[in-house]
C-alpha cells in the first residue's frame, strides 16, 4: 500500500468569484462544522526558468499557513492524484443557479 505521506489532493474551490487549485497532502473534516479542512500544501519544483503568476500569487498567499479551513459549499471537487500538476486560478465560470423551486399548487 501507499504510505500516508505519498498521499496527495487536487482541491478545486471557489474563492471570491475565482476557483483555486491547490495541491494538498492532507484533507478532513474541520472541527469546525461545515468546512473542510486541507493541509501540507504542495508547489511545483521551480526547474523552469518561467514563472506562473497564478502559482506564484497562490504560493504568497499560502506561504506561512499550515492549514486552510474551506466552507463545503465552495468546495467544487477533491481527487486524489498520483503526481502534483500546477496549482492556479481560473476565472469562476458564470454558471447559472439552479433553484429548486415546488410547482404551486393548482388554483382550485
Amino acid at each position: 500500500g501507499r504510505s500516508k505521506v505519498d498521499r496527495l489532493f487536487k482541491v478545486l474551490f471557489n474563492n471570491q468569484g475565482q476557483v483555486y487549485e491547490v495541491y494538498v497532502r492532507h484533507v478532513a473534516h474541520s472541527d469546525l462544522a461545515g468546512f473542510v479542512e486541507i493541509s501540507e500544501f504542495v508547489f511545483g519544483e521551480k526547474t523552469q526558468i518561467v514563472v506562473d503568476p497564478a502559482e506564484e500569487r497562490l504560493k504568497s498567499e499560502f506561504s506561512g499557513v499550515t492549514r486552510s479551513l474551506i466552507p463545503f459549499h465552495q468546495v467544487i471537487r477533491i481527487d486524489q492524484v498520483e503526481k502534483s500538476g500546477t496549482p492556479g486560478i481560473q476565472k469562476e465560470t458564470q454558471r447559472p443557479v439552479t433553484l429548486l423551486t415546488l410547482p404551486n399548487p393548482p388554483k382550485s
